[in-house]
């Protein structure tokens, strides 16, 4: 998937690839405010970690965690949200086609 971005106002959650092809972000890649950089790895996979957002003073703010670890569970209790990966994209964009699942070829 690769590099995270959240709407502070909203909570909206894409893609660095998916605000660049809405047009949100230039092509460097960058958008403006409100999108501010989820903190993770650059090439980080919804298969392995969970995107969260918690919404603090009236501003979402966001996160990734490795599924299922402790720090996960730990924020599931502190009340974030875990965002479904069906639910990240741009705004008014359609919506993506989920990756699949390397498992599906081994045993689909």
């Amino acid at each position: 998937m690769g590099v995270f971005f959240i709407d502070t106002g909203t909570g909206q959650v894409a893609t660095q690839h998916q605000l660049v092809e809405a047009g949100i972000a230039p092509e460097s890649g960058v958008p403006t405010r409100p999108w501010l950089r989820i903190q993770g790895s650059g090439d980080a996979s919804t298969m392995w970690y969970a995107v969260l957002r918690k919404q603090e003073k009236g501003v979402y703010i966001g996160t990734l965690a490795i599924r299922h670890g402790d720090h996960h569970a730990s924020l599931l209790r502190r009340g974030w949200e875990e965002i479904a990966p069906e639910s990240i994209g741009a705004p008014g964009a359609q919506p993506s086609a989920l990756s699949p699942s390397p498992l599906e070829d081994a045993f689909g």
